[in-house]
C-alpha cells in the first residue's frame, strides 16, 4: 500500500529543500541573454510516429541531471521498455548548485545534459533564454488530460508550447495538533477570520503556544498564500515585457492580515528548517503548520514524539463558498534545447512522469505527491491511514485540495532575486513586527529596479 510516511534518516534537510523548492535559483541570466545553442535539432512541426519508433530503436545514450534520490529505479522502467536507449543519471547538485551548473553549461555551449529536473518556479528562468525544448511537436500535448489541470498551466506556454512534464506537486493545506485544539476548545478554522480569532484565543490561554509559525525566511510559503488569495504578482509577455505587482490590493490584504497577527504577537515568525524550528514542533510550540502535500511525510519523520496528535485539513479560506488553495514545491522533467537526441529525450521526459508504474513509484519510493489524475484517484494511494495522523486519510485530504489550486499563477524569470528581496523586506517586517504593507512597497521597488537593469520593460499590476 502506498505510504505517506518516510523515516527521518531517509529525508535529509537538503534533500527536502531541493524537493520542495525552498532553495533559491541562483543568479539569473539577463533577459535578452541565454545559451549559445541554436536549437537546430528542435522540431517545429509534429514528429511522425514513424520517426519516433525509429529513434527509440536506435542505440542512444542520454544524460539526465536530477537531484531525486534513487530515481534510477524509475529510469530502469524506461530502459526496459526502450532497451536501445541508455540514460546516465547525474546528480549535478541541489538547488543553487544544480541551476548554476546548468546555466554555466548553457552559456558555454557545451556540457549541458539532454534532460534536467526543473522546479515549476524555475521554468521561466530557462524559457526566457530559449534553453528548453518545446515538447509539443514530440507528442506531449496528448498528455495534458493525464495531469492535474493547474500543473499543466505551470509547464505550458501561451502558444501551446510544452516546456516540461510535471512530476510532483505541493498543494497547500494545514496540519494541526488535534490534542491542542481539543484542550483549548478550538474548532478547526475554515476561514482566515476564524484562524485569527483562534490564534488570539490560544496564545492568550497559553503564551508558550502559537497557532502557527509563518517563517520570516520562507518566501515559498508566502508565494503559496499569494497564490491562494488570487494574487498575480508576476506576468511575463514575450521575452522582455514584465508586469510586477507584489504590492497590489490582494497582496496588501495578505500583508495586513499576517503583519497584523505578527504585530499582535499571536503567531511566531521563527526561521524554518533550523534547530529551533524543529524543536518547536517536538515540544508543541506550534499548533498548526501551513504546509504542502509533502509536509505530512516530512513532519512524521521530524516530530516523532508527537505521533498520533496531528491531523490534516484544507487551508482556511478567504471565501468559504469558493474553496481554493495555492502550491508550494514540486518539479518537472524538461529537455534541454541543445540536445542532439530530441526525440529520445522528449519520450523519456514523457514516459518518466506519465507512465503509471513510474508515477506510482515516485509516490511510494520517493514519497512525492502525485501530479497525475489517475494516481490521485487511486485508492491504494489515497486510502493510506498513517498512525502519525491518527489513521486519517491524509493523502485523500491533499488530493482533494489539489483540485482547488488555480491554474493562472505565474513566476518571474528571476525568482532568486524575488526571494532575496522578499526576505529582506516583507520577511524582515514580519520578524520585526513592523509595517508589512510598507515592506511590500519596498519589495515592489527593488524588484522593478532589478528587472529594468536586466533589460525588461516593466509595468505595475
Amino acid at each position: 500500500m502506498a505510504r505517506s510516511i518516510v523515516p527521518t534518516s531517509s529525508l535529509s534537510r537538503r534533500r527536502f529543500l531541493a524537493a520542495t523548492g525552498a532553495l533559491s535559483l541562483g543568479a539569473t541570466l539577463a533577459a535578452c541573454g541565454g545559451g549559445d545553442s541554436d536549437g537546430s535539432s528542435a522540431a517545429t512541426k509534429p514528429v511522425s510516429q514513424a520517426d519516433i519508433d525509429k529513434a527509440m530503436k536506435t542505440p542512444t545514450r542520454l544524460t539526465f541531471w536530477t537531484w531525486v534520490p534513487d530515481i534510477q529505479q524509475e529510469v530502469a522502467l524506461f530502459e526496459r521498455k526502450y532497451p536501445a536507449i541508455k540514460v546516465d543519471v547525474v546528480n549535478a547538485g541541489q538547488g543553487v548548485a544544480h541551476y548554476t551548473k546548468l546555466r554555466t553549461a548553457l552559456k558555454a555551449g557545451t556540457g549541458a545534459p539532454d534532460m534536467a529536473q526543473i522546479e515549476y518556479q524555475a521554468i521561466p528562468t530557462f524559457t526566457i533564454t530559449d534553453s528548453l525544448l518545446n515538447l509539443s511537436p514530440y507528442g506531449a500535448t496528448a498528455l495534458k488530460d493525464r495531469f492535474v489541470d493547474w500543473t499543466w498551466g505551470q509547464v505550458s506556454g501561451p502558444g501551446g508550447e510544452v516546456w516540461a512534464i510535471p512530476q510532483d506537486t505541493g498543494p497547500m493545506g494545514m496540519l494541526y495538533r488535534k490534542d491542542i485544539f481539543d484542550h483549548h476548545g478550538i474548532d478547526v478554522p475554515t476561514t482566515w477570520d476564524e484562524f485569527a480569532a483562534a490564534a488570539r484565543k490560544l496564545h492568550k490561554a497559553d503564551p508558550d503556544v502559537y497557532l502557527t509559525n509563518l517563517a520570516a525566511n520562507e518566501h515559498a510559503a508566502w508565494h503559496g498564500l499569494l497564490w491562494q488569495a488570487g494574487a498575480k504578482p508576476y506576468a511575463v509577455s514575450g521575452k522582455s515585457d514584465l508586469t510586477i505587482g507584489v504590492d497590489d490590493a490582494l497582496s496588501k490584504k495578505l500583508a495586513r492580515y499576517w503583519g497584523g497577527l505578527a504585530k499582535e504577537g499571536v503567531i511566531s515568525t521563527d526561521p524554518d528548517f533550523t534547530d529551533g524550528w524543529y524543536a518547536g514542533f517536538n515540544k508543541g510550540k506550534y499548533a498548526t503548520w501551513l504546509t504542502a502535500a509533502w509536509g505530512p511525510a516530512f513532519l512524521s519523520g521530524s516530530a516523532k514524539p508527537t505521533a498520533g496528535k496531528w491531523r490534516a485539513a484544507p487551508l482556511p479560506q478567504w471565501d468559504a463558498a469558493e474553496p481554493v488553495s495555492g502550491n508550494w514545491g514540486g518539479s518537472t522533467t524538461a529537455v534541454i534545447r541543445s540536445t542532439k537526441n530530441p526525440i529520445a529525450a522528449a519520450q523519456f521526459a514523457q514516459f518518466l512522469n506519465s507512465d503509471p508504474a513510474s508515477a506510482k513509484m515516485f509516490a511510494t519510493k520517493q514519497f512525492f505527491f502525485p501530479a497525475t489524475k489517475n494516481l490521485l484517484a487511486d485508492e491504494s494511494f489515497t486510502g493510506d491511514t498513517p498512525a502519525f495522523y491518527g489513521g486519517q486519510k491524509v493523502n485523500q485530504v491533499f488530493a482533494d485540495i489539489s483540485d482547488t489550486v488555480p491554474a493562472t499563477f505565474q513566476w518571474p524569470p528571476f525568482l532568486d532575486q524575488a526571494a532575496k528581496d522578499w526576505t529582506e523586506t516583507v520577511g524582515k517586517s514580519l520578524a520585526d513586527r513592523a509595517d508589512t504593507v510598507a515592506a511590500l512597497g519596498t519589495w515592489q521597488t527593488r524588484l522593478t529596479t532589478y528587472a529594468k537593469n536586466q533589460g525588461f520593460t516593466v509595468k505595475g499590476a
